[in-house]
């Protein structure tokens, strides 16, 4: 338990730090207004600061070893996705190059019969 003194001295102490925080809050206030009027003046706004920490931190992002390695990889699955539909398109481009002399053939050969 704590002595009638040691309770007063506690109740002083808070007080005190309650006036404290209520000052240091006044002065971070009249900072923050204060730097806003310089990025006023400055040309500066909401706008810019979020496209200049957007653009640092894409940058900050392309630069780690694991986004190098992400990247690296679709890249080259890419290039195999590429390759593998190419070879697909050239199938089919064939197959109906084919179809297509095969139609032609078979239209053409009961004209030959009739001359």
């Amino acid at each position: 338990m704590l002595s009638e003194e040691e309770k007063e001295e506690l109740k002083a102490e808070l007080v005190q730090l309650e006036d404290e925080i209520t000052t240091l809050r006044q002065v971070l206030s009249a900072k923050e207004r204060h730097l806003v009027e310089i990025k006023q003046k400055l040309g500066m706004n909401l706008m810019n600061e979020l496209k200049q920490n957007f653009s640092k931190s894409w940058h900050d992002m392309q630069t780690t070893p694991a986004y190098k390695k992400t990247h690296e990889t679709l890249s080259h699955a890419g290039q195999k996705a590429t390759a593998a539909f190419s070879n697909v398109g050239t199938a089919i481009s064939k197959k109906f190059g084919d179809m297509s002399y095969s139609i032609r053939h078979s239209i053409s050969m009961p004209a030959m019969r009739r001359k």
